[in-house]
């Protein structure tokens, strides 16, 4: 038998005896029929109590209990000292607030414990690295440092091109992600600029970090870790990725380049677009809608939806029509991969 059923069973028993007991005391407050009342307010809890007891009691400790096995050692050991911290400021203020007149002396104990508790797990959770750094006298050195697996800083390119939300979701970045503070200062100059388009890039970037802090299943911070002896924001990214010993999520080939002749692992959106397209043969049939026409004579060009450009021999009368092709061969550019092709009709003679 499931936990859900169990939990039904019992909780339809329990609320279908307290509805029986509540339903006779009704009863008798109101000088009615005690078997009429105890009946209905019996069958009203034993429904209640099949219907709802999971969702206030198995399906919450299911979710508490998966978010536990899911979260790294270190931020569960950062919530407890962070509890741990709030209590005991909480059992301080017991004392002073006791002396109050009821009924506040009762409430607010109780109160100053449940808020105190929830300050100190969100502090300690929020700014976790820095605390720890900060316990150590210096910045995490090793990647074991930082727990299970070292944290990825976040470029301002990748946060702007916004892809970086959708590969989150899909559990390839399993590490938690984070944004300097001269990032989002970049980002927020990027927003004021008074270039239209260079405005709508920030303001995009913005809403992008606001969508990955809400949206998110792996943490994402900003935090005030710097490089001030670099000068520009990728100079600073770098330095910071290699004393901290971790990747960079960018789609920006320069800083690509710059990160790996310097030793830093650089995770790249474009090149993992690029590998995860799907692979043609030459000889596989492709169904192509054919949009324009192309740089030579007679040929004609469509996309495939992942953006991969197919270019078809002969495919210019069929500009704006949807046709089949046969791949005849494939090539890997530094723009991505482009697909030669020619219509079914022309290979078949």
């Amino acid at each position: 038998m499931s936990a859900d059923f169990i939990s039904r069973m019992v909780g339809m028993l329990v609320l279908a005896v307290g509805g029986l007991i509540l339903g006779v005391r009704f009863a008798a407050l109101a000088e009615t029929s005690a078997y009429l009342y105890g009946t209905i307010f019996m069958l009203v809890g034993a429904l209640a109590g099949l219907t709802l007891t999971p969702y206030l009691t198995v399906r919450p400790l299911r979710f508490l209990r998966q978010k536990i096995h899911r979260m790294p050692v270190q931020q569960l050991l950062a919530a407890t000292i962070g509890l741990t911290v709030g209590l005991v400021i909480a059992s301080l203020s017991t004392f002073p607030l006791s002396m109050l007149p009821r009924p506040l002396n009762q409430i607010l104990p109780f109160l100053s414990a449940v808020l105190f508790g929830y300050i100190g797990v969100l502090v300690m959770t929020a700014r976790q690295q820095e605390i720890f750094a900060f316990l150590r006298g210096r910045l995490p050195e090793r990647p074991e440092d930082w727990g299970e697996i070292p944290p990825v800083l976040l470029d301002t390119s990748v946060i702007i091109d916004g892809r970086i939300a959708d590969i989150s979701r899909t559990g390839f970045i399993r590490s938690e992600m984070l944004v300097p503070r001269f990032i989002l200062n970049e980002l927020q100059h990027i927003a004021d600029s008074p270039d239209p388009l260079r405005r709508n890039r920030g303001r995009r970037g913005l809403d992008m970090l606001r969508r990955l802090q809400e949206e998110a299943d792996i943490p994402v911070r900003i935090v005030d870790l710097d490089a001030p002896e670099a000068r520009s924001a990728d100079d600073k990214l770098v330095l910071l990725a290699r004393r901290l010993r971790c990747p960079i999520v960018t789609n920006d080939y320069n800083l690509n380049r710059v990160a790996e002749l310097q030793g830093v692992t650089v995770l790249n959106v474009n090149e993992l677009a690029n590998a995860v397209r799907a692979v043609y043969l030459p000889g596989e049939s492709l169904r192509v809608h054919i949009i324009q026409e192309g740089k030579e004579p007679d040929q004609g060009v469509g996309y495939l939806d992942d953006g991969t450009m197919i270019v078809v021999e002969n495919g210019r009368p069929f500009i704006g029509t949807e046709i089949d092709t046969v791949v005849t061969k494939v090539l890997q550019t530094a723009a991505g991969r482009m697909i030669f092709a020619r219509p079914v009709e022309h290979s078949e003679k």
